[in-house]
Protein backbone atom coordinates (compact mmCIF):
# COMPACT_ATOMS: atom_id res chain seq x y z
CA UNK A 1 0.00 0.00 0.00
CA UNK A 2 2.99 2.39 -0.29
CA UNK A 3 4.40 3.82 -2.77
CA UNK A 4 7.85 3.05 -4.24
CA UNK A 5 10.41 5.49 -3.39
CA UNK A 6 11.59 5.14 -6.69
CA UNK A 7 10.14 7.60 -8.96
CA UNK A 8 10.58 7.42 -13.06
CA UNK A 9 11.97 11.21 -14.34
CA UNK A 10 10.01 11.53 -17.75
CA UNK A 11 11.36 13.32 -20.52
CA UNK A 12 9.00 16.54 -21.17
CA UNK A 13 7.58 16.45 -23.87
CA UNK A 14 5.13 19.10 -25.77
CA UNK A 15 1.54 17.96 -24.95
CA UNK A 16 -0.72 16.65 -27.77
CA UNK A 17 -4.93 16.74 -27.50
CA UNK A 18 -6.33 12.85 -29.54
CA UNK A 19 -9.69 13.39 -28.76
CA UNK A 20 -10.31 13.79 -25.04
CA UNK A 21 -6.92 12.15 -23.94
CA UNK A 22 -3.65 14.45 -23.60
CA UNK A 23 -0.61 12.68 -24.54
CA UNK A 24 2.96 14.13 -23.50
CA UNK A 25 3.75 16.45 -21.14
CA UNK A 26 2.96 15.58 -17.74
CA UNK A 27 -0.30 13.19 -18.84
CA UNK A 28 -0.20 9.64 -17.83
CA UNK A 29 1.07 7.53 -20.29
CA UNK A 30 -2.14 6.14 -22.52
CA UNK A 31 -2.26 2.41 -23.44
CA UNK A 32 -3.39 1.43 -27.11
CA UNK A 33 -4.10 -0.88 -29.40
CA UNK A 34 -5.44 -1.35 -32.75
CA UNK A 35 -8.91 -3.51 -34.48
CA UNK A 36 -8.09 -6.47 -36.45
CA UNK A 37 -11.84 -6.48 -38.30
CA UNK A 38 -12.37 -6.01 -41.47
CA UNK A 39 -13.68 -2.02 -40.81
CA UNK A 40 -16.56 -2.22 -43.39
CA UNK A 41 -18.05 -4.55 -41.13
CA UNK A 42 -19.07 -1.97 -38.76
CA UNK A 43 -20.97 -4.14 -36.23
CA UNK A 44 -17.54 -6.39 -35.49
CA UNK A 45 -15.13 -3.68 -35.81
CA UNK A 46 -17.47 -1.52 -32.95
CA UNK A 47 -17.81 -4.84 -30.92
CA UNK A 48 -13.92 -4.90 -30.65
CA UNK A 49 -13.24 -1.35 -29.78
CA UNK A 50 -16.03 -1.61 -27.15
CA UNK A 51 -14.23 -5.09 -26.07
CA UNK A 52 -10.53 -2.91 -26.01
CA UNK A 53 -12.60 0.35 -23.81
CA UNK A 54 -14.06 -2.41 -20.98
CA UNK A 55 -9.94 -3.32 -20.21
CA UNK A 56 -8.99 0.33 -20.21
CA UNK A 57 -8.08 1.04 -23.61
CA UNK A 58 -7.22 5.14 -23.97
CA UNK A 59 -7.11 5.35 -27.58
CA UNK A 60 -7.71 2.42 -30.35
CA UNK A 61 -6.31 2.61 -33.85
CA UNK A 62 -8.52 1.73 -36.91
CA UNK A 63 -7.03 1.05 -40.69
CA UNK A 64 -8.83 3.10 -43.63
CA UNK A 65 -7.39 1.52 -46.59
CA UNK A 66 -10.05 2.72 -48.93
CA UNK A 67 -12.76 5.78 -49.34
CA UNK A 68 -15.39 3.02 -48.71
CA UNK A 69 -13.82 2.14 -44.82
CA UNK A 70 -13.66 5.93 -44.63
CA UNK A 71 -17.25 6.18 -44.82
CA UNK A 72 -17.82 3.26 -42.30
CA UNK A 73 -15.06 4.67 -39.81
CA UNK A 74 -17.33 7.26 -39.84
CA UNK A 75 -20.18 5.38 -38.50
CA UNK A 76 -18.26 3.36 -36.32
CA UNK A 77 -16.85 7.04 -34.71
CA UNK A 78 -20.89 7.41 -33.73
CA UNK A 79 -20.48 4.53 -31.89
CA UNK A 80 -17.96 4.57 -29.45
CA UNK A 81 -16.62 7.20 -27.28
CA UNK A 82 -12.90 6.13 -26.99
CA UNK A 83 -10.83 8.59 -29.40
CA UNK A 84 -10.17 6.80 -32.41
CA UNK A 85 -7.05 7.12 -35.26
CA UNK A 86 -7.17 6.49 -38.73
CA UNK A 87 -4.26 4.35 -39.98
CA UNK A 88 -3.76 5.77 -43.65
CA UNK A 89 -1.13 5.18 -46.27
CA UNK A 90 -0.55 6.68 -49.42
CA UNK A 91 -4.37 8.14 -50.61
CA UNK A 92 -4.84 11.98 -49.01
CA UNK A 93 -8.36 11.83 -50.31
CA UNK A 94 -9.20 8.90 -47.08
CA UNK A 95 -6.94 11.31 -44.54
CA UNK A 96 -9.28 14.69 -46.03
CA UNK A 97 -12.14 12.34 -45.69
CA UNK A 98 -12.32 10.52 -41.98
CA UNK A 99 -11.00 15.03 -40.89
CA UNK A 100 -14.39 15.69 -41.60
CA UNK A 101 -15.62 12.78 -40.13
CA UNK A 102 -14.50 13.44 -37.02
CA UNK A 103 -11.25 11.43 -36.40
CA UNK A 104 -9.38 12.19 -33.12
CA UNK A 105 -5.51 11.28 -35.41
CA UNK A 106 -4.05 10.66 -38.32
CA UNK A 107 -1.24 7.93 -38.92
CA UNK A 108 0.33 8.57 -41.87
CA UNK A 109 3.84 9.46 -43.14
CA UNK A 110 3.43 12.95 -45.35
CA UNK A 111 5.98 11.98 -47.44
CA UNK A 112 4.16 9.05 -48.46
CA UNK A 113 1.60 11.09 -49.23
CA UNK A 114 2.89 12.68 -53.10
CA UNK A 115 2.99 15.23 -53.80
CA UNK A 116 3.45 18.74 -52.14
CA UNK A 117 0.25 19.88 -52.75
CA UNK A 118 -1.79 16.83 -51.00
CA UNK A 119 0.81 17.06 -48.37
CA UNK A 120 0.03 20.58 -47.34
CA UNK A 121 -3.81 19.50 -47.70
CA UNK A 122 -3.78 17.28 -45.43
CA UNK A 123 -1.87 19.25 -42.95
CA UNK A 124 -4.30 22.27 -43.45
CA UNK A 125 -7.48 19.81 -42.79
CA UNK A 126 -5.35 18.46 -39.89
CA UNK A 127 -5.01 22.29 -38.50
CA UNK A 128 -8.85 23.20 -39.47
CA UNK A 129 -9.95 20.08 -37.31
CA UNK A 130 -7.52 20.11 -34.70
CA UNK A 131 -6.59 16.86 -35.08
CA UNK A 132 -2.68 15.53 -34.92
CA UNK A 133 -0.87 13.45 -36.73
CA UNK A 134 1.26 10.34 -35.93
CA UNK A 135 4.02 9.69 -37.90
CA UNK A 136 4.86 5.92 -37.89
CA UNK A 137 8.28 4.85 -39.11
CA UNK A 138 8.95 1.17 -39.41
CA UNK A 139 12.09 -1.21 -40.15
CA UNK A 140 10.06 -3.24 -42.55
CA UNK A 141 9.20 -0.62 -44.75
CA UNK A 142 12.05 2.33 -45.15
CA UNK A 143 12.58 4.31 -47.90
CA UNK A 144 14.49 2.25 -50.73
CA UNK A 145 17.57 4.96 -50.38
CA UNK A 146 17.67 4.57 -46.87
CA UNK A 147 18.06 0.70 -47.36
CA UNK A 148 20.37 0.92 -50.19
CA UNK A 149 22.60 3.65 -48.02
CA UNK A 150 22.68 1.58 -44.91
CA UNK A 151 22.42 -2.17 -46.56
CA UNK A 152 19.91 -3.01 -44.15
CA UNK A 153 17.44 -1.32 -41.47
CA UNK A 154 19.32 0.41 -38.49
CA UNK A 155 18.34 2.29 -35.78
CA UNK A 156 20.38 5.23 -37.67
CA UNK A 157 18.16 4.58 -40.63
CA UNK A 158 15.02 4.54 -38.86
CA UNK A 159 16.10 8.16 -37.01
CA UNK A 160 17.14 9.37 -40.56
CA UNK A 161 13.24 8.03 -41.92
CA UNK A 162 11.90 9.98 -39.07
CA UNK A 163 13.58 13.37 -39.40
CA UNK A 164 12.77 13.43 -43.05
CA UNK A 165 8.90 13.47 -42.86
CA UNK A 166 9.26 15.70 -39.80
CA UNK A 167 10.74 18.14 -41.95
CA UNK A 168 7.67 18.20 -43.65
CA UNK A 169 5.32 18.96 -40.99
CA UNK A 170 7.94 21.58 -39.83
CA UNK A 171 8.04 23.65 -43.15
CA UNK A 172 4.24 23.77 -43.16
CA UNK A 173 4.68 25.26 -39.67
CA UNK A 174 2.55 22.11 -37.96
CA UNK A 175 4.08 21.04 -34.50
CA UNK A 176 1.38 18.86 -33.18
CA UNK A 177 2.52 15.71 -33.86
CA UNK A 178 3.93 12.69 -32.06
CA UNK A 179 6.41 9.86 -33.77
CA UNK A 180 7.13 6.33 -33.19
CA UNK A 181 9.95 4.29 -34.51
CA UNK A 182 9.52 0.92 -34.49
CA UNK A 183 11.61 -2.80 -35.43
CA UNK A 184 11.09 -5.93 -34.27
CA UNK A 185 13.96 -6.33 -33.10
CA UNK A 186 14.40 -5.34 -29.66
CA UNK A 187 17.77 -3.31 -29.10
CA UNK A 188 17.38 -1.48 -32.73
CA UNK A 189 14.07 0.27 -31.51
CA UNK A 190 15.19 1.22 -27.78
CA UNK A 191 18.24 2.72 -29.93
CA UNK A 192 16.66 4.21 -32.31
CA UNK A 193 14.55 6.00 -29.76
CA UNK A 194 17.29 7.22 -27.59
CA UNK A 195 18.40 8.91 -30.35
CA UNK A 196 15.25 11.06 -31.48
CA UNK A 197 14.64 11.44 -27.98
CA UNK A 198 17.30 13.88 -27.69
CA UNK A 199 16.35 15.74 -31.12
CA UNK A 200 12.72 16.69 -30.91
CA UNK A 201 10.27 17.94 -28.51
CA UNK A 202 7.15 15.94 -30.00
CA UNK A 203 5.50 12.85 -27.95
CA UNK A 204 6.85 9.60 -28.64
CA UNK A 205 4.61 6.60 -28.97
CA UNK A 206 6.19 3.31 -28.10
CA UNK A 207 5.93 -0.30 -29.78
CA UNK A 208 7.92 -2.96 -30.93
CA UNK A 209 6.34 -4.12 -33.82
CA UNK A 210 5.85 -7.76 -35.12
CA UNK A 211 6.59 -8.81 -31.54
CA UNK A 212 5.00 -12.25 -31.88
CA UNK A 213 2.83 -14.06 -30.16
CA UNK A 214 0.97 -13.47 -26.69
CA UNK A 215 4.09 -14.90 -24.59
CA UNK A 216 6.80 -14.25 -26.67
CA UNK A 217 5.93 -10.84 -27.76
CA UNK A 218 4.78 -9.78 -24.35
CA UNK A 219 7.99 -10.47 -23.57
CA UNK A 220 9.66 -8.32 -26.34
CA UNK A 221 7.58 -5.74 -25.48
CA UNK A 222 8.33 -5.64 -21.60
CA UNK A 223 12.05 -5.89 -22.38
CA UNK A 224 12.09 -3.05 -25.10
CA UNK A 225 9.46 -0.45 -23.52
CA UNK A 226 10.54 -1.21 -20.20
CA UNK A 227 14.38 -0.23 -20.82
CA UNK A 228 13.43 3.23 -22.76
CA UNK A 229 9.93 3.67 -19.93
CA UNK A 230 12.49 3.37 -16.81
CA UNK A 231 14.82 6.05 -18.71
CA UNK A 232 11.53 8.61 -18.88
CA UNK A 233 11.45 8.14 -22.66
CA UNK A 234 7.02 7.51 -23.92
CA UNK A 235 4.38 8.88 -23.62
CA UNK A 236 2.12 6.51 -25.19
CA UNK A 237 2.32 2.98 -25.89
CA UNK A 238 1.14 -0.20 -27.98
CA UNK A 239 2.10 -3.96 -27.35
CA UNK A 240 1.84 -5.46 -30.53
CA UNK A 241 1.06 -9.13 -30.13
CA UNK A 242 -0.34 -11.94 -33.05
CA UNK A 243 -3.15 -12.45 -30.36
CA UNK A 244 -6.18 -10.97 -28.99
CA UNK A 245 -5.97 -7.33 -29.14
CA UNK A 246 -7.55 -6.99 -25.70
CA UNK A 247 -4.57 -8.69 -24.53
CA UNK A 248 -2.16 -5.77 -26.00
CA UNK A 249 -4.04 -3.40 -23.57
CA UNK A 250 -3.71 -5.88 -20.47
CA UNK A 251 0.00 -6.43 -21.43
CA UNK A 252 0.55 -2.64 -21.86
CA UNK A 253 -0.85 -1.54 -17.92
CA UNK A 254 0.73 -4.44 -17.00
CA UNK A 255 4.17 -2.68 -18.00
CA UNK A 256 3.26 0.65 -16.39
CA UNK A 257 2.06 -0.93 -13.51
CA UNK A 258 4.93 -2.41 -12.75
CA UNK A 259 7.19 0.62 -13.40
CA UNK A 260 4.27 2.62 -10.91
CA UNK A 261 3.92 4.45 -14.31
CA UNK A 262 0.27 3.78 -14.37
CA UNK A 263 -2.21 2.58 -11.16
CA UNK A 264 -5.44 0.73 -13.31
CA UNK A 265 -6.75 -2.21 -12.34
CA UNK A 266 -5.48 -5.20 -10.27
CA UNK A 267 -1.80 -5.55 -9.52
CA UNK A 268 -1.69 -9.10 -8.99
CA UNK A 269 1.29 -10.28 -6.26
CA UNK A 270 1.61 -14.15 -6.30
CA UNK A 271 4.08 -16.37 -5.13
CA UNK A 272 5.19 -18.96 -7.55
CA UNK A 273 3.86 -22.10 -5.23
CA UNK A 274 5.73 -24.35 -3.98
CA UNK A 275 5.03 -27.78 -1.78
CA UNK A 276 4.54 -25.77 1.58
CA UNK A 277 1.09 -23.92 -0.26
CA UNK A 278 -1.73 -24.26 1.89
CA UNK A 279 -4.46 -23.98 -1.53
CA UNK A 280 -3.59 -23.72 -4.57
CA UNK A 281 -2.44 -20.46 -5.23
CA UNK A 282 -2.41 -20.96 -9.43
CA UNK A 283 -6.01 -21.55 -9.62
CA UNK A 284 -6.99 -18.97 -7.47
CA UNK A 285 -4.96 -16.47 -9.57
CA UNK A 286 -6.22 -17.50 -12.79
CA UNK A 287 -9.69 -17.74 -11.46
CA UNK A 288 -9.41 -14.27 -10.09
CA UNK A 289 -7.93 -12.71 -12.83
CA UNK A 290 -10.68 -14.16 -15.06
CA UNK A 291 -13.52 -12.80 -12.04
CA UNK A 292 -12.28 -9.46 -12.14
CA UNK A 293 -11.44 -8.70 -15.38
CA UNK A 294 -13.74 -5.94 -15.90
CA UNK A 295 -11.73 -4.27 -12.76
CA UNK A 296 -10.21 -1.05 -13.42
CA UNK A 297 -9.69 0.14 -9.80
CA UNK A 298 -6.17 0.61 -9.01
CA UNK A 299 -5.85 -2.47 -6.22
CA UNK A 300 -2.95 -4.39 -4.82
CA UNK A 301 -3.95 -8.06 -4.30
CA UNK A 302 -1.36 -10.79 -2.52
CA UNK A 303 -2.06 -14.08 -2.83
CA UNK A 304 0.42 -15.97 -1.02
CA UNK A 305 0.41 -20.30 -0.30
CA UNK A 306 2.28 -19.97 3.16
CA UNK A 307 3.47 -18.08 6.14
CA UNK A 308 6.75 -17.75 5.42
CA UNK A 309 6.68 -14.43 2.88
CA UNK A 310 2.86 -14.67 2.84
CA UNK A 311 2.20 -11.83 6.11
CA UNK A 312 4.82 -9.57 4.66
CA UNK A 313 3.19 -9.43 1.39
CA UNK A 314 -0.15 -9.32 2.48
CA UNK A 315 0.58 -6.25 5.06
CA UNK A 316 1.87 -4.32 1.84
CA UNK A 317 -1.38 -4.71 -0.25
CA UNK A 318 -4.82 -3.77 -0.42
CA UNK A 319 -6.09 -6.78 0.41
CA UNK A 320 -4.37 -10.31 1.05
CA UNK A 321 -4.32 -13.63 1.73
CA UNK A 322 -1.65 -16.18 3.38
CA UNK A 323 -2.16 -19.66 3.65
CA UNK A 324 -2.43 -21.23 6.78
CA UNK A 325 -3.63 -24.73 8.55
CA UNK A 326 -6.56 -25.44 8.87
CA UNK A 327 -7.93 -21.97 7.16
CA UNK A 328 -6.49 -19.01 5.76
CA UNK A 329 -5.97 -15.46 6.89
CA UNK A 330 -6.77 -12.69 5.00
CA UNK A 331 -5.80 -9.62 5.65
CA UNK A 332 -7.70 -6.15 4.48
CA UNK A 333 -6.07 -2.77 4.84
CA UNK A 334 -2.91 -4.55 5.96
CA UNK A 335 -4.18 -5.81 8.81
CA UNK A 336 -5.69 -9.40 9.98
CA UNK A 337 -9.29 -9.34 9.17
CA UNK A 338 -10.94 -13.04 8.85
CA UNK A 339 -10.20 -16.08 8.09
CA UNK A 340 -11.67 -18.45 4.96
CA UNK A 341 -11.57 -22.18 4.28
CA UNK A 342 -10.25 -23.60 0.87
CA UNK A 343 -13.19 -24.25 -0.63
CA UNK A 344 -14.81 -20.61 -0.37
CA UNK A 345 -11.30 -18.80 -0.60
CA UNK A 346 -11.67 -17.68 -4.63
CA UNK A 347 -15.70 -16.20 -4.04
CA UNK A 348 -14.88 -14.57 -0.61
CA UNK A 349 -11.63 -12.70 -2.19
CA UNK A 350 -13.89 -11.68 -5.04
CA UNK A 351 -16.68 -10.61 -3.04
CA UNK A 352 -14.26 -8.63 -0.30
CA UNK A 353 -12.36 -7.03 -3.26
CA UNK A 354 -15.56 -5.92 -4.81
CA UNK A 355 -16.71 -4.46 -1.55
CA UNK A 356 -13.63 -2.51 -1.23
CA UNK A 357 -13.81 -1.03 -4.22
CA UNK A 358 -17.63 -0.13 -3.70
CA UNK A 359 -16.54 1.93 -0.48
CA UNK A 360 -13.63 3.72 -2.04
CA UNK A 361 -15.12 4.11 -5.69
CA UNK A 362 -14.69 8.06 -5.26
CA UNK A 363 -11.01 7.17 -5.48
CA UNK A 364 -9.93 7.85 -9.01
CA UNK A 365 -7.76 6.10 -10.75
CA UNK A 366 -4.82 7.79 -11.89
Amino acid sequence: MTLSKFKIKRRLSRQIQVGTVAVGGNAPISVQSMTNTDTCDLKATVAQIQALQKVGADIVRVSVPSLEAAETFGKIKQCVDVPLIADIHFDYRIALRVAELGVDCLRLNPGNIGREDRVRAVVNSAKDHGIPIRIGINAGSLEKDLQQKYGEPTAEALVESALRHIDILDKLNFPDFKISLKASDVLMTVAAYRQLATQIEQPLHLGITEAGGLRSGAVKSAIGLGMLLAEGIGDTIRVSLAADPVEEIKVGFDILKSLHLRHKGLNMIACPSCSRQNFDVIKTVNALEERLEDVLYPLDIAIMGCVVNGPGEAREAHIGVTGGTPQNLLYIGGKPHHKVSNDALIAEMEKVIRAHIAQNSKIMAQ
